[in-house]
């Protein structure tokens, strides 16, 4: 291929076509070995879906949520699998591939949004699920599934902004890498998830707002149960997402000349 036809070195062009040459090498990497392929992408979030509907709704009498309660939960899980994916990998996006972000004269950032994108495929190839369980158990689509879209752009401003942050400082401090599986695992129940933020009695409500996945969420659900709506939430992690976005713009820049040389 030409420099012409992928963009001259350094030109937005030429970056966005290294991001989808990576992107979907670690795609191809992960499913060249694997008989079940794409199943791999939404058989841990089915999984999770059904244990958790099976306790909240055939074990114990449950209070949180609505009905199809399999649908409620699917909108939240899929995305949380993009997003607990994606950050455990950040961790590593540096010392896995040491060699080519010493070598490479592409922008460093690539090995941080190539795993954000990667991952985001993943969770859009994962979608039908969403179709076929809202189809399947009757549920109801409103304007609000017009939302959705705003979600999904939303949680990749988020997760790049995250990964510019995490990828760096795993890299200088390696006990950051478990501490950020913590983290994730504490982070899975303090977000509406298993339940909705509407849930949340008194100023755990609130509270809950300060969680941008919360308001991704809620985006994510609204167009199946716009009971769920909670503009709190919502405006508070559009305005989160950017902020960290930015942050992590100006860490990454700090960071990335002591990140070339502790590699």
């Amino acid at each position: 291929m030409t420099t012409a036809a992928v963009g001259a070195p350094g030109s937005p062009r030429r970056y966005l076509h290294s991001l989808w040459l990576l992107s979907a090498r670690d795609l191809r990497v992960r499913y060249a070995t694997s008989a079940l392929g794409y199943l791999w992408s939404v058989l841990d979030p089915l999984v999770m879906s059904g244990i958790y509907w099976f306790v909240f709704t055939q074990v114990f009498g449950r209070g949180v949520g609505e009905e199809p309660y399999i649908v409620f939960l699917i909108t939240a899980l899929l995305p949380w699998v993009w997003f607990n994916s994606a950050v455990t990998d950040f961790t590593r996006a540096f010392n896995k591939d040491a060699r080519l972000v010493r070598s490479t004269a592409i922008p460093r950032s690539i090995w941080v949004n190539r795993i954000a994108l990667s991952k985001g495929i993943e969770f859009l190839c994962s979608l039908p699920v969403l179709v076929l369980f809202a189809v399947v158990s009757g549920a109801t689509v409103g304007w609000g599934l017009l939302l959705f879209p705003v979600a999904v752009l939303l949680q990749a401003v988020l997760l790049v902004g995250l990964g510019l942050i995490v990828a760096p400082l795993c890299v200088l401090w390696g006990d950051l890498e478990r501490t950020t599986r913590l983290i994730l695992r504490a982070l899975f129940y303090a977000s509406p998830i298993i339940y909705g933020v509407t849930d949340l009695p008194g100023v755990f409500a609130d509270l809950a707002a300060f969680n941008p996945l919360a308001g991704i969420f809620t985006l994510y659900r609204v167009g199946f149960f716009p009971d769920q709506w909670d503009a709190l939430s919502v405006g508070i992690g559009a305005v989160t997402s950017i902020l960290i976005l930015i942050i992590g713009v100006l860490v990454f820049r700090r960071l990335e000349r002591s990140v070339l040389k502790e590699l």
